[in-house]
């Protein structure tokens, strides 16, 4: 035990040095903490997609792939995006391609350490492509569980190179696996590291128990949820294929009898006929299916499609979440709600940061959501009160319109700035201000800057108009059965 424990501080610590790895246990944390949250904690989960520019195009393709399109047409916002295709299906994605992520930026130079991050995507492409029948939410977690089964190997090659190295050569002159290798030489196997680090990142319990290893002929453990079993068994299928595909000094006819030798041993765990999971496994081997799970692996980099090259105009991507909230009842959550209207204003605008402050019962707006860098550590300071004082705030919840201000520099507009605005979001360069109004009271106001010049823009009077409409729209949800609700968001 204290041999492993050595080897585990030490992985821990050598990952802790690269300034990455930190980054990504915390969004993998958030991650999957917001998909726990009995409140639904969309901000969170919108925050981590919108963090990441590939990561959000990849969430709005999936939403808007021919599957989903009935249920959301046109698709523009993450927040939609997780609306129609839930919260549980769009955090797995999110956990999936983070970890792929950020193994496919920290690659190093050797041939040996790529190569096991190719397999562990080819095997991630295996499950995907074996579970494409199934519902979203399930097909994703089976993706996470096959990936996190390749960490602890992944982790070692990239962290531990001296050990890796060691471990490398003791399994050619040994004749024996990586696996086995590690355990004799290390003391821990890489499925206890992968276990470590599942626990490291508190993911959720299904996903520990749908990565480990599980014999496929073996007797059903009954103990073992239905739906844990079959994670399993698309995990270690997957992993199984992978290391076939992969397998060097293989013929192609010894490769083809590994193939159907797998598919005939995991066809009952999988429901699926042997000849069917075979000839996917052939597939994949012929150049043809090797150039679609190359296409896969590109989609799991999540580079920019065809949404981004499209460049839809503020005003469209204003007026298509304005059709998505005219969809929903007035009675719906209000977190969501706003969430929507203010990354479409934060996206459509081009903005660095978005806040939305809601009236409280105390006649106080206090902010309760945040888009952008370092906002939602904000939150808490971004309060005022709504009695009058001569400052720009006050003149917008004054106003029957948005106001936007091109210079927040300008000595005439600084005079105007409260003392909390100067202090937390001082660094705008120029911002805009749109109002909520409920009756003749205004309930909420949203607020959006840019803090780097080069970034600010015009807001043209059609645009203008647009988000006045958005915002008169988002006036509905503030009925009496929601106030209580935004005490809580």
């Amino acid at each position: 035990m204290a041999v492993k424990a050595e080897i585990m501080d030490k992985l821990w610590a050598r990952m802790s040095e690269r300034g990455d790895f930190p980054m990504l246990s915390q969004a993998l944390r958030t991650t999957v903490s917001a998909m726990s949250d009995n409140d639904l904690d969309f901000t969170s989960l919108v925050q981590v997609v919108l963090s990441d520019f590939g990561l959000t195009q990849k969430v709005l393709r999936l939403a808007n792939s021919a599957m989903y399109v009935a249920f959301g047409g046109n698709i523009t916002t993450v927040t939609r995006a997780l609306m129609v295709l839930g919260m549980d299906a769009v955090g797995h994605l999110v956990v999936g391609l983070k970890l792929v992520d950020h193994f496919h930026h920290s690659a190093p130079r050797r041939i040996d350490a790529k190569l096991e991050l190719n397999r562990t995507l080819l095997s991630g492409a295996v499950a995907r492509q074996i579970t494409e029948r199934t519902d979203l939410r399930s097909a994703e977690e089976a993706v996470v569980c096959t990936l996190m089964r390749q960490i602890g190997k992944l982790l070692v090659a990239f962290y531990l190179e001296h050990e890796w190295d060691q471990l490398r050569r003791k399994a050619a002159a040994d004749n024996i696996s990586d696996s086995h290798a590690c355990a004799a030489l290390l003391g821990v196997t890489f499925d206890e590291i992968g276990m470590e680090a599942a626990d490291r990142w508190r993911l959720p319990e299904t996903i520990r128990a749908g990565m480990q290893a599980s014999d496929p002929e073996a007797p059903p453990d009954e103990n073992v949820p239905k739906h844990v079993r079959w994670l399993q068994a698309v995990t270690n299928y997957s992993t199984e294929v992978a290391d076939a595909l992969t397998a060097q000094h293989v013929e192609a006819s010894g490769r083809e009898s590994l193939l159907v030798d797998i598919a005939n041993r995991y066809s009952d765990a999988l429901s699926t006929d042997a000849a069917t999971l075979a000839s996917m496994s052939l597939a994949l081997a012929s150049e043809e299916g090797g150039d679609s799970v190359m296409r896969e692996i590109s989609e799991l980099q999540a580079n920019a499609d065809a949404i981004a090259r499209a460049g839809i105009s503020a005003e469209a991507r204003i007026g298509a979440s304005l059709e998505d909230l005219r969809s929903l009842p007035s009675k719906n959550a209000l977190a969501p709600v706003l969430a929507l209207a203010s990354e479409a204003v934060l996206a459509g605008l081009g903005l660095s940061r978005a806040v939305v402050f809601v009236r409280l019962a105390d006649n106080e707006f206090q902010a309760r959501l945040g888009l952008g860098a370092g906002v939602e550590a904000m939150l808490p300071k971004l309060h005022f009160s709504a009695d009058f004082k001569p400052d720009v705030f006050h003149l917008a919840i004054t106003n029957p319109v948005g106001i936007f201000i091109e210079n927040a520099h300008d000595p005439r507009i600084d005079a105007r700035l409260p003392r909390w605005y100067k202090e937390t979001l001082g660094e705008a360069q120029a911002f805009v201000l749109l109002p909520v109004k409920s009756d003749a009271s205004t309930v909420a106001l949203v607020y959006g800057d840019w803090t780097h010049p080069q970034h600010v823009r015009k807001i043209a009077p059609s645009e203008m108009s647009a988000l006045n409409e958005l915002t008169r729209e988002l006036s509905r949800f503030f009925s009496s059965a929601n106030w209580k609700e935004v005490e809580l968001i």
